[in-house]
């Protein structure tokens, strides 16, 4: 895997990653740091990758264990230490499973298998962070609409 950063320019601080796979992420600071808040911060970035990696997965393992899944939200809340490195110290996840006749064991599965075995970003960020979930479970008996 590989990623380019690169500083847009002399004045802000706004920052552009290439990923290996060709897309473009932009970034900008804080105002109070020079930025212009063009973009999310860094760090807004590593919490909505984490995100993305355990959604994935919770999506990827209802789906194999059989179940009619529907949509998939999860809300990171994070605090940060006050000072420098301000690494992660809490993450909250709560996930939103929409789907029919979901089985609450087998959410809480999926969630437990992501965080504790294949969710890369959310087991990096574990060893500076406590992590804690919560879940809910929307019952979507409407049939999928055909466009």
């Amino acid at each position: 895997m590989e990623c380019t950063v690169r500083w847009t320019g002399l004045s802000g601080m706004t920052f552009l990653a290439e990923t290996g796979s060709g897309h473009v992420v932009a970034m900008d600071g804080a105002p109070e740091g020079g930025g212009r808040n063009l973009a999310p911060r860094p760090m807004e970035v590593v919490l909505a990758g984490t995100g993305g990696c355990t959604a994935y997965d919770v999506v990827l393992i209802l789906r194999k264990s059989g179940q009619d899944i529907r949509g998939c939200d999860v809300t990171l809340k994070s605090e940060r230490a006050e000072k420098d490195p301000k690494v992660f110290t809490k993450v909250h996840f709560h996930f939103v499973v929409r789907g029919r006749n979901m089985k609450a064991n087998l959410v809480e599965r999926a969630i437990k298998l992501s965080h504790e075995k294949y969710c890369s970003a959310s087991i990096m960020l574990e060893k500076t962070a406590e992590m804690t979930h919560s879940y809910e479970i929307v019952d979507d008996n409407a049939p999928i609409q055909q466009q």
